[in-house]
């Protein structure tokens, strides 16, 4: 049997197929690692498994073997035309030519679970790295009926995403990550597994959806607008950031919510607990 590095230059060939820059492309060579992402999404035949970005198919074959249904969402053309040949032949295989961000994710879930009796929803892909943010928030606001999100990006990135709030990983993201999911690494990807490669290495992690949320807060919005305050000036003091940012009235008031949570004054935003971020959100709403 061929392996994905052979089967990958045969089709680049074939097609004439060069990974565009401008759309973050890196072909996945290496065997390994592709059972290594759909071993870790856990697929059965009673899943639906939405691929993000499936380029060349190299995900999309293995899932579809495993996968209830499997709907890719390209935005390339000249990857549309190279999975609708590979894959027609597949009765569970579906392929929309779209901007992921512009999809109706809501609905597709919805529609396809129940027509095909399917019982879990789940996200599988090697997301394009110069999006990979608004493509997980997207996935993780909209709320949508999923069950994991296994996705391969940056490493950097997925270091920041599954830091536990606190750890010195921790960014505004991090927050949002760990409020609607609990997350976990899975494997590190070294650059020599993509052609071309690129030059950063990559590492793919899973985000278990949480069916309720770790903290208790009176509005989230308003808190993950208070994270994103704290952080848009994260070498100032908590106290110092909110205060520019109106989040406190003025330092005076600062202070006295921080003394009330028993926070030092001189503490700063990535040092806090999600805990931390929700009592904070609650007083300044009862003010």
């Amino acid at each position: 049997m061929e392996n994905i590095l052979e089967e990958t230059r045969f089709i680049m060939k074939k097609y004439n197929i060069k990974a565009n820059k401008s759309l973050g492309q890196n072909f996945l060579i290496d065997d390994n690692v592709v059972e290594g992402i759909v071993d870790a999404g856990n697929i059965s035949n009673e899943d639906l498994v939405i691929e993000i970005g499936p380029g060349l198919g190299t995900l999309t074959k293995p899932l579809l073997e495993r996968a209830g249904k499997v709907i890719s969402i390209e935005l390339d053309k000249r990857m549309v035309k190279i999975l609708e040949d590979r894959f027609s032949l597949y009765n569970n295989f579906e392929l929309i030519q779209k901007d992921v961000l512009k999809v109706d994710l809501k609905e597709l879930i919805e529609r396809n679970k129940k027509e095909g009796h399917l019982k879990n929803a789940k996200i599988v892909a090697n997301l394009p790295y110069y999006i990979t943010t608004p493509i997980i928030m997207k996935l993780l606001e909209e709320e949508l009926d999923l069950d994991s999100i296994t996705v391969m990006i940056q490493k950097e990135v997925a270091d920041r995403l599954i830091a536990i709030p606190g750890d010195k990983e921790t960014g505004a993201i991090t927050y949002s990550i760990y409020y609607y999911s609990e997350a976990e690494a899975i494997l590190e990807v070294p650059n020599d597994s993509f052609i071309p490669e690129p030059e950063v290495t990559s590492k793919v992690i899973k985000l278990n959806i949480r069916k309720n949320p770790p903290i208790d807060v009176r509005n989230k919005e308003v808190m993950f607008r208070i994270i994103k305050c704290a952080f848009m000036q994260r070498r100032k003091t908590l106290l110092n950031a909110l205060t520019n940012a109106k989040v406190f009235i003025n330092k005076e008031e600062g202070i006295r919510i921080l003394n009330k949570l028993n926070l030092d004054e001189n503490v700063r935003a990535e040092k806090l607990k999600i805990e931390d971020f929700a009592k904070i959100t609650n007083i300044v709403l009862k003010k």
